[in-house]
């Protein structure tokens, strides 16, 4: 069976590697593109858009995919959309593996937000250091609040930095240890953090050194998303294709 991975999370990359190399399974995985030096897949890499779902539909098709795997980022919403859409248009088996979100635990302080622009303005006038751990391509709200100092974290360095007197920049990939995030935001002043519910393990320290700080947290809500048939963990990916293959195995196609 032929196995096209929607890309972009931990979990899409050790699904591939929990699949590379089983000879049941042909895999390609495929990312956005919109990080510089993504980390070695152990599949073969489809990079870049497929024009939107006709496009991934055709894609589909042209390349006889028995099954697709969306795991994309939980705020991926618009590819998510496509990946439902171009399941059905080609008749193409699709599953969804989405983390479960962050839940708020005692002593935690969450402001949420349904967009960024409301995330900008919920920080308030009064003057606050802020840590910005949003995604780089996300940033252009908080221009309209310049009279806060930012810290800004993402994977790649920020192309266009904001049009801001104070924001200094840290390039950095998770996996986050806890004590690192608590000593950056104690030295760095932090007052405030900016986040996405992204769920997982790998950024949850920054929540957690929140919490110790007492912190409050500006939460992003997560988009919604299509209701298809969705997992949370990888072996119930695998434990899902082994199925999958099983009438076709019996057939002897």
């Amino acid at each position: 069976m032929r196995i096209l991975i929607l890309g972009g999370t931990a979990e899409a990359r050790q699904l591939a590697g929990a699949l590379a190399g089983q000879p049941a399974f042909d895999v390609t995985l495929s990312l956005a593109g919109r990080t510089a030096a993504p980390l070695a897949q152990g599949v073969p890499v489809r990079s870049g858009g497929f024009g939107g779902a006709e496009g991934l539909a055709d894609y589909l098709r042209a390349e006889r995919i028995g099954a697709l795997i969306d795991a994309t980022h939980p705020y991926a919403a618009i590819m998510s959309a496509n990946a439902a859409k171009a399941a059905r248009a080609a008749k193409v088996k699709l599953l969804a593996l989405r983390r479960s979100p962050w839940t708020q635990r005692s002593g935690d302080n969450w402001i949420e937000v349904g967009t960024v622009a409301e995330a900008a303005r919920a920080i308030g006038e009064e003057p606050s250091r802020v840590f910005l751990a949003l995604g780089r391509k996300e940033l252009a709200p908080f221009a309209q609040a310049p009279q806060h100092i930012y810290l800004v974290r993402s994977v790649d360095p920020v192309e266009k930095p904001l049009d801001l007197p104070n924001a200094a920049y840290i390039s950095a990939r998770g996996p986050f240890r806890e004590a690192d995030d608590l000593a950056l935001l104690q030295e760095n002043g932090i007052d405030i953090v900016v986040s996405k519910n992204s769920g997982g393990d790998a950024s949850y320290s920054k929540i957690a050194a929140a919490r110790a700080l007492g912190l409050p947290v500006i939460m992003l809500k997560r988009p919604a998303l299509p209701e298809v048939t969705s997992v949370e963990r990888v072996g119930e990916v695998v434990a899902w294709l082994d199925h999958a293959i099983a009438p076709a195995t019996a057939r002897g196609v």
